[in-house]
């Protein structure tokens, strides 16, 4: 089922649980997550980001076949525009159909973010997409400013700018950062603050920079209100790793046998986080919704459900 990000968080908020979203760069990475979803009976997020489209692909068809395997399966499934920085990229994935935007101009003073925050507001909800933004900024692991108190989101203005712009999801900045984390290094997380801005905001909230950010830190941070998870970096180095272990097993392995090790590893990559975030099962959460919101395919949602329960998407 192809569905508006926020149909997902919002029940991921109202049951106390987290959606892993996960970035993806070409058809078996999709695939791989999308069938890690089924097995586990999860809800899921697909990501892309600016650079990810342009050095892989563009947004039509990556939206198209996110929306394919998206329709024959009965998980509900929403594709996310990640870190979107300016209105022509966010312009065109809205045009090719994309289901949630996140609008990121946290690098901005606060009333200017909350401009441009309010500019994607007004094209996304009157067609049913969702709108994420950020407030503080989350760092880069690489450079230790994760750790930097003054980065991260302010209760405050994190109610000001909810209030102010109308979104559907907040991604806060907490200690976690992006890419991966120098060797030894575990972030250490606010959870006070993640426990207030919950209290205050009362709706979905986003981690990013998942990857590697410690699975007791992550627990935690989904038992104090995170209802997604974004996870790549994690993902991008199980596959490289996988593919580096089958070639000097054998560096005539055949390219196709390749492809199927990578989809297996980032496979197994999300079906971990799948485990963290406590989404397993909450699919069925979703069965009674009005058949109009969802694009299935003819049948009917519950002879969807029993079809598909006993296997994979597609070989």
């Amino acid at each position: 089922m192809y569905v508006p990000m926020k149909l997902i968080l919002e029940d991921a908020h109202k049951n106390n649980y987290a959606v892993v979203a996960a970035n993806a760069i070409n058809f078996e990475l999709i695939r791989g997550i999308i069938n890690a979803a089924i097995s586990e009976n999860s809800p899921i997020i697909i990501n892309i980001g600016p650079g990810q489209l342009a050095k892989h692909g563009d947004a039509e068809i990556f939206a198209s076949i996110v929306k394919s395997f998206a329709c024959r399966t009965h998980i509900p499934i929403a594709f996310n525009y990640d870190h979107g920085k300016d209105m022509v990229g966010i312009t065109e994935v809205f045009r090719a159909g994309f289901s949630s935007i996140m609008i990121d101009a946290s690098a901005y003073s606060l009333e200017e973010n909350i401009a441009r925050t309010k500019e994607v507001v007004r094209l996304c909800h009157p067609h049913n997409v969702t709108v994420e933004a950020e407030l503080g900024q989350v760092g880069v692991a690489e450079t230790g400013d994760g750790a930097r108190a003054d980065l991260y989101t302010n209760p405050d203005e994190a109610s000001y700018f909810v209030e102010q712009t109308g979104i559907d999801a907040l991604a806060v900045a907490v200690g976690t950062a992006h890419g991966k984390y120098p060797a030894g290094l575990e972030p250490k997380l606010d959870f006070d603050r993640l426990t207030v801005l919950k209290e205050r905001l009362q709706m979905p909230l986003v981690l990013h920079g998942g990857s590697s950010s410690g699975d007791d830190n992550i627990r935690k941070a989904v038992a104090c209100g995170i209802n997604k998870l974004n996870v790549w970096t994690d993902s991008a180095v199980a596959c490289r790793d996988a593919l580096s272990r089958a070639l000097r097993e054998n560096s005539e392995i055949d390219f196709i046998q390749l492809m199927g090790i990578m989809e297996d590893a980032v496979r197994e990559n999300i079906t971990h986080y799948i485990h963290l975030v406590g989404s397993s099962g909450k699919a069925d959460n979703f069965y009674k919704a009005p058949a109009d919101v969802f694009a299935a395919p003819e049948g009917g949602l519950h002879e969807l459900k029993q079809s598909l329960r006993q296997g994979q998407l597609m070989e």
